[in-house]
């Protein structure tokens, strides 16, 4: 290296040290005085590490990964160490897509591994673009172990398969952007939403009239609850049970079930279910019995997750039971 180049490097060094609005904590590395004109590199605030939403919001994808790749005998600890070579993610795309990646199973070399991440990738963009999903994450971003950019990727993947999970809600961290301009590092530190509410992240999917009804007519829930409490009841009377409360009485399942063997005139045997769930495990088996339940008598797969319906929230219920009105008003 010849000493204008390393005088220029000196003076660049100078200048990051001296960048006004350098969050507290953050360290300019060495390699940002080598970015681009123009370039930028983000990185986590320090201080968002100590989240503690954030903090649960790893642990709840670290122990999803886990799960799902229990098969292939692969542990996550850290989802930088882990996931930044495209090993992982590769497995966690094939697992939860059913599609074989065309890539080498064991890549070393940095360019062997940042062609799988590129294939990985791909394949993603291609299934999540046209649901509406921008691409926070690239090759280099989750190369360079970028927490956040990684994060925005599993969260993406865990909402589109409807993962059995619960992400927490409105999950927000500080990142610090540096960037080059006229020779000069600058730095921001910038707000970036990792996840909002379960149904804004479902609802890039598919929005229905449901939303609609919820969004615009608040006021008319009542009138669709007094609704939905008459239609069930109406079939349940028959088995002697009868519903008062529907985001607690179908929160196990159970009643679901009934409900639409008696909508399709079938007996369902006990022991396909729990009669007496305990567990949520448990309570989330019936629920998801009750859906295959539905998709067998032709009705699409509810847009709602089993698991939101025993966490007994609402709108999820609510919109699993529409559904059934809307098919079955004019059963007897």
């Amino acid at each position: 290296m010849d000493s204008d180049t390393l005088s220029d490097l000196h003076e660049e060094g100078k200048n990051a040290i001296n960048t006004p609005m350098l969050p507290t904590g953050t360290e300019i590395h060495p390699e940002d005085t080598l970015l681009e004109e123009n370039a930028e590199r983000i990185m986590l605030d320090p201080t968002s590490r100590d989240n503690l939403k954030f903090k649960d919001l790893l642990k709840v994808l670290i122990d999803w990964i886990n799960s799902e790749l229990e098969e292939d005998r692969i542990i996550v600890k850290d989802l930088e160490e882990d996931c930044y070579d495209g090993q992982v993610l590769q497995k966690l795309f094939e697992k939860l897509s059913g599609r074989k990646l065309n890539v080498a199973e064991v890549t070393q070399s940095e360019i062997g591994q940042k062609q799988k991440l590129q294939t990985v990738l791909e394949a993603v963009n291609e299934l999540l673009r046209p649901h509406g999903w921008t691409s926070e994450w690239s090759v280099d971003s989750i190369h360079s172990k970028n927490l956040v950019a990684i994060v925005y990727l599993l969260v993406a993947l865990a909402m589109h398969f409807l993962a059995p999970i619960r992400l927490p809600e409105h999950v927000s961290v500080q990142v610090v952007v540096v960037k080059k301009r006229e020779g000069i590092l600058q730095t921001a530190l910038v707000t970036k939403e990792l996840t909002s509410t379960t149904e804004m992240m479902l609802g890039r999917f598919e929005r229905d009239a449901f939303d609609t009804l919820l969004d615009h007519a608040p006021d008319k829930l009542n009138v669709v609850k007094t609704s939905l409490i008459t239609f069930v009841n109406k079939h349940l009377n028959k088995l002697n049970l009868e519903v008062t409360e529907l985001e607690s009485q179908f929160a196990d399942g159970v009643y679901l079930i009934l409900l639409m063997g008696l909508l399709e005139d079938y007996f369902v045997p006990l022991f396909n279910f729990f009669l007496t769930p305990e567990s949520f495990e448990q309570k989330v088996h019936n629920v998801a019995f009750a859906f295959e339940l539905m998709q067998d008598g032709g009705l699409k797969k509810p847009k709602a997750r089993p698991e939101d319906v025993v966490n007994l929230n609402l709108k999820s219920t609510l919109r699993v039971l529409y559904n059934l009105f809307t098919n079955y008003k004019n059963s007897e």
